[in-house]
């Protein structure tokens, strides 16, 4: 019987042992996975510096091939960053599991304890505590007798202050392991969109290929009328929208301040990724010295875009006739919402939204990229007075362009 006894001992020590160390691995393994995932993060943000430093200059056939091989390499990279955060959420999901199993089974325990107390009560409930001291022979026994009640008072109090505890960690856990799960589900259409995204930049890069015949040449006069083209597009917008600034009210909008408007790319200077690469109203060669009409955010192929705020879709469209006749907007989401302001989101990879779709502020929308009439990977951010937007064809872009009075965005970031 002794031999017994002392082999469950035995075991029960080595149970607790494999479950105590459980956590600890898991947590290295997240140690670990973070640590991957801060550099994959990295060399995705030292390789898009490398993309933005060459956008100012000029285009050449064989640095429109590098720059595409560049964005591939960088959608790869992205790839990788989405395949390690799916195993890092799915560790962080299982430790939180081994946090609930403990928390539900202290609170069995709690439950036991607090039972045997309220029997021990349920005993004594027939006497008055006069009764119960002068029962006892002598004075000493009574006062351990009162003792002894207050102190199973004072011991179930302890027992249901640290059943709430249990219950509270219990529920702090179950909503995180939703949380993480809606994280890791989010981070899986993300990979299934970056995969789609790669295949598109493949295809785009033999385009290229197929319609220079790999000469300079013809890249040179094919890419002289684009910006011919584009030119005639932006300024007969420039001419509606000064045409439309004539009617605007700015009392209609809303007061100035920052957080009206939520960054849909997460700037690196608050712990995310996008660099402010062109504020609004700055002059460059590539509008020949008009002032910007938004803000540009620089930020690699595929990084999740989210809306500014609640709203509605007012539309989800592509102004690019085809992987080389690149116009305006190119990939571009248009939300409208309740306060007369509207957000635009341009030069996007892929949009996972629908004209009409009503959209909640953070939630995602579609993923940056280098579609439409654009010198590298960003995202463009317009933000209009909404009743002023007018949704126009103008050839050769394809699809509709919103026309509207361009307000400030970081009036209101």
């Amino acid at each position: 019987m002794r031999y017994l006894i002392i082999l469950l001992s035995t075991f029960y020590f080595l149970l607790s042992t494999v479950f105590a160390a459980a956590p600890d691995e898991l947590k290295s393994s997240i140690e670990q996975k973070s640590k991957e995932l801060e550099n994959i993060n990295k060399q995705i943000q030292e390789n898009q510096q490398k993309l933005e430093t060459v956008q100012g200059e000029k285009k050449t056939l064989q640095k429109e091939v590098s720059s595409v091989q560049n964005q591939i390499k960088q959608l790869n990279l992205g790839i990788k960053a989405s395949e390690v955060n799916i195993e890092k959420l799915g560790l962080e999901i299982d430790s939180l599991q081994y946090n609930i199993s403990d928390a539900e089974a202290q609170i069995v325990k709690k439950r036991e304890a607090i039972a045997e107390i309220l029997r021990q009560f349920q005993q004594k409930e027939n006497e008055s505590p006069l009764i119960a001291f002068l029962k006892n022979k002598t004075l000493s026994d009574g006062v351990f007798e009162a003792q002894s009640l207050a102190d199973l008072g004072g011991n179930l109090n302890s027992e249901v202050n640290e059943l709430n505890f249990f219950k509270d960690d219990l529920s702090v856990s179950l909503d995180k392991t939703t949380e993480k799960k809606q994280e890791r589900e989010v981070e899986n259409f993300t990979l299934k969109n970056k995969k789609s995204i790669a295949d598109e930049i493949k295809k785009e890069k033999q385009v290229i290929l197929e319609q220079t015949k790999n000469q300079e040449k013809i890249y040179q006069k094919q890419l002289s009328e684009l910006e011919k083209q584009q030119q005639a597009i932006s300024d007969e917008i420039s001419e509606l929208e000064d045409e439309l600034r004539r009617t605007f009210d700015p009392s209609l909008l809303p007061s100035k301040r920052p957080g009206i408007l939520a960054w849909p790319i997460k700037l690196v200077k608050d712990g995310g990724i996008g660099r402010i690469t062109q504020h609004q109203g700055e002059r460059s060669y590539l509008y020949r010295g008009k002032p910007h009409n938004g803000l540009d955010i620089g930020a690699s192929i595929g990084t999740p875009v989210y809306a500014a705020d609640d709203g509605i879709v007012e539309a989800a469209d592509n102004n690019d006739k085809s992987y080389y006749r690149k116009y305006q907007y190119g990939k571009y989401v248009l939300i409208k919402h309740n306060n007369n302001m509207a957000t635009l989101y341009a030069h996007l990879s892929k949009y996972v939204v629908a004209r009409g779709t009503n959209v909640k502020r953070g939630e995602l929308i579609g993923y940056s990229g280098n579609t439409g009439y654009s010198t590298g990977p960003h995202l463009h951010l317009g933000v209009y007075w909404a009743p002023s937007i007018q949704m126009k064809s103008i050839p050769p872009a394809a699809g509709l362009v919103p026309v509207g009075v361009i307000i400030n965005p970081e009036d209101y970031l």
